[in-house]
């Protein structure tokens, strides 16, 4: 019995980690961290880094244990969560792609930039490049997954708080090795995983708002034939 309890929460885990991982997807979202981040020295952004990780714990624990409470308390369903964040995450790509070189930027002052960063850090770095509305959807759903029994609900909050520590982990250590994986690639290669995450990012954000705006036809449509039945 232990063995079948301690095999479903490793199951658990995986399965709650490699959804949340795949759809965050830290290691490729640091590229564009680094590109929001390079008037930052290492220390600076490492810093930085940290406080974005910080606040997508934070997002996450919020979104596995009172997500669902809170979304009906205002009244806002998942498919308007969605449209809405998926229009950001859209809106942010977009101003990415078309963005002009960072070397053509003027240079900023290193300290004048980190305060301007740490008032950025929660929004935009964090909701919605990082944790955006499909991340938030995703740990929603993980959350209402629970089991009703007592048991049961303790054993899978302490695998869901797990689960928030370890993607919040390598959230950190993708953003805080920006740097140094901006440095691998090069400028031009840089450049080039950056435009290409920014699509990417557009990409992701369209197909939010079209999951949205399904799950909002598909239950109109429901209603509808229910009405004719």
């Amino acid at each position: 019995m232990p063995e079948l309890a301690a095999s479903r929460w490793v199951a658990d885990f995986l399965f709650g980690f490699g959804a949340l991982f795949a759809i965050i997807n830290p290691y490729g979202l640091a590229f564009i961290f680094f590109d929001r981040t390079k008037g930052l020295s290492e220390k600076e952004r490492a810093k930085l880094a940290l406080r974005v990780a910080s606040y997508a714990f934070l997002v996450l624990l919020v979104s596995l244990f009172l997500g669902s409470q809170i979304l009906n308390f205002f009244g806002v369903t998942i498919p308007a969560l969605r449209i809405a964040g998926g229009l950001v995450v859209a809106a942010t790509g977009w101003s990415m792609l078309h963005a002009m070189p960072g070397a053509a930027e003027p240079p900023v002052a290193s300290s004048a930039d980190l305060a301007t960063m740490k008032r950025m850090a929660f929004f935009p770095l964090t909701i919605p490049l990082t944790t955006g509305p499909g991340t938030i959807a995703t740990a929603i759903a993980i959350g209402i997954s629970r089991s009703d029994s007592l048991d049961a609900m303790f054993a899978s909050s302490i695998v869901s708080m797990v689960v928030a520590l370890t993607v919040t982990a390598a959230i950190y250590h993708a953003y805080r090795k920006s740097s140094a994986m901006a440095r691998l690639f090069g400028e031009e290669g840089t450049s080039v995983v950056t435009k290409l995450s920014a699509f990417l990012l557009l990409c992701i954000g369209v197909q939010i708002i079209i999951t949205g705006a399904s799950e909002i036809a598909r239950t109109i449509l429901d209603g509808a034939s229910r009405v004719t039945q």
